[in-house]
């Protein structure tokens, strides 16, 4: 992406995100020797794609092959998660919290991204709710250098159960009042999901100013949606589905800071505070 593209604010991104980020992958790879592994977590609408999109083309410059890996593009099926929400229970077929993702075939994916052969990466379609068929998936040749592998909740950890008893918003009260589903969430979480946090080599945090901001930078995401096809939730649509990442999004912004390898504080405009830069 040439500088001059950008809007002055993601430009600012640029150089206080994106190329220190770069540049120390690209330090840790030559050190490693072996394919690096960076987890990104950054709540909806944070800016998280795009700054990894632009991170991989600077690592390509610097001629290290690299992927960026979303973990949105391993959800479960639409028709597995509906079975999930008949077994266990029905807010398990929204997409997003964990239990909701395919994490053996994401485990498979990242292992396979560290030895020789190719692989292909899959990808899910949200217009549709289904991952796109395997034949249209991307293949790369293995290993690579660096993977970039972002997501709402990566590097995310479980809550103690005490936590779990009052709820955090209408949803919780009213569609999960016997904490059904926030347990079965935090019990994958717990995990599974550990399992697979646990092939990164460091966390990164893109750290929003608060989860009523994440509302907000979602909802313009969706006006955005419906401006440009015509077709997109409303308000109400977006309120209640961002309410399923409240309670993790909350105990992200409070907890992970303390762990992660290096936090970017955003400002409500998702432009980064000025801080310590990343060494």
């Amino acid at each position: 992406m040439k500088a001059e593209a950008l809007p002055e604010s993601f430009r600012e991104t640029v150089e206080l995100v994106c190329e220190p980020l770069a540049a120390r992958a690209a330090r840790l790879r030559q050190v490693r020797r072996r394919t690096l592994t960076l987890g990104i977590c950054g709540a909806q609408g944070s800016g998280k794609s795009t700054i990894v999109a632009v991170t991989k083309r600077l690592l390509e410059k610097r001629g290290l092959s690299t992927v960026a890996l979303s973990l949105d593009d391993f959800y479960l099926p639409k028709a597995a998660r509906e079975q999930l929400a008949r077994d266990v229970h029905p807010l398990l077929a929204t997409r997003g919290p964990p239990g909701t993702h395919d994490i053996r075939l994401a485990g498979a994916v990242l292992d396979q991204l560290r030895i020789k052969g190719r692989v292909a990466l899959p990808s899910f379609d949200k217009a549709t709710d289904n991952r796109r068929p395997r034949g249209g998936w991307e293949t790369v040749a293995t290993p690579v250098d660096i993977v970039l592998f972002e997501g709402w909740c990566v590097g995310a950890v479980a809550q103690g159960a005490a936590a779990l008893r009052q709820p955090v918003n209408d949803l919780e009260r009213d569609d999960d009042p016997q904490a059904v589903w926030r347990t079965y969430v935090n019990d994958q979480l717990d995990r599974p999901y550990q399992e697979l946090f646990a092939r990164y080599q460091e966390l990164i945090m893109l750290k929003a100013p608060s989860f009523e901001t994440v509302l907000v930078w979602r909802t313009e995401q969706e006006h955005k949606l419906r401006a440009r096809t015509g077709q997109g939730m409303s308000d109400a649509e977006v309120a209640r589905f961002i309410a399923h990442y409240e309670r993790l999004t909350r105990w992200i912004l409070a907890e992970m800071p303390e762990r992660a390898r290096w936090v970017v504080q955003l400002d409500e405009t998702r432009r980064p505070l000025p801080e310590v830069p990343l060494d």
